[in-house]
């Protein structure tokens, strides 16, 4: 396989904080093109997406469910990334919960722009009830989803290999050829070039052709 620049890189380092929507009616104008990051609650969503654009766009925490908000973030004029709010964790009052899923269902649903979703799934704990709920609108709504397996630097490589394939058959199984799957750390950066390669599609880069 060829090395090269992969055209996303470049835009990811010059990415910037747009705005945070509490609501669907808050966000940014529906237009161009945009990818949205997706999780349950400390499945290493902020740290994925930082390490994936080079830059500290989404605060971490040890504690789960600090991202309550839909936070864009802008590429350059016609391209976004967006880090949705994380989802199941048990210490969120249930009224927020509920705020939650409301307006996150409506984002999904109604968000024109929206290219493809990133859905990360702690490799120790694929295919929680939320990741199924994704694959689910994800398969009737005919929208592209990429799995990044994180924290994958927690297993051993032969470990990291048979939970790969383990989550590659059930998805096959229950959901044909909705989603795309990979191994991600952020620490270890394992798996940054390949997910920046999805980016790059969904957002209408093209890229040079691969050599044989």
């Amino acid at each position: 396989m060829s090395s090269f620049k992969n055209p996303i890189v470049g835009l990811c380092q010059q990415a910037s904080f747009l705005i945070s929507a509490a609501k669907v009616d808050q966000c940014p104008l529906d237009s161009g093109l945009e990818v949205a990051f997706a999780g349950r609650s400390n499945a290493g969503k902020s740290s994925a997406l930082n390490t994936l654009t080079h830059a500290n766009l989404a605060r971490t925490s040890k504690t789960p469910g600090r991202t309550q908000l839909l936070n864009f973030f802008t590429l350059d004029e016609e391209r976004r990334l967006v880090d949705l709010p994380g989802y199941g964790y048990a210490k969120v009052p249930i009224p927020l919960k509920q705020h939650w899923q409301e307006h996150l269902e409506a984002y999904l649903s109604s968000r024109n722009s929206l290219s493809g979703v990133v859905l990360m799934m702690d490799i120790r704990h694929p295919l929680t009830e939320f990741d199924r709920l994704m694959l689910d609108w994800a398969q009737a709504s005919s929208m592209p989803l990429h799995i990044l397996l994180t924290k994958a630097d927690k297993l051993a490589f032969g470990a990291q290999k048979n939970a790969l394939l383990k989550v590659q058959r059930e998805v096959r199984q229950g959901w044909g050829d909705t989603a795309s799957i990979q191994l991600f750390s952020a620490p270890k950066r394992q798996g940054i070039e390949d997910a920046q390669r999805v980016l790059a599609n969904w957002l209408g880069l093209d890229e040079p052709a691969a050599e044989a």
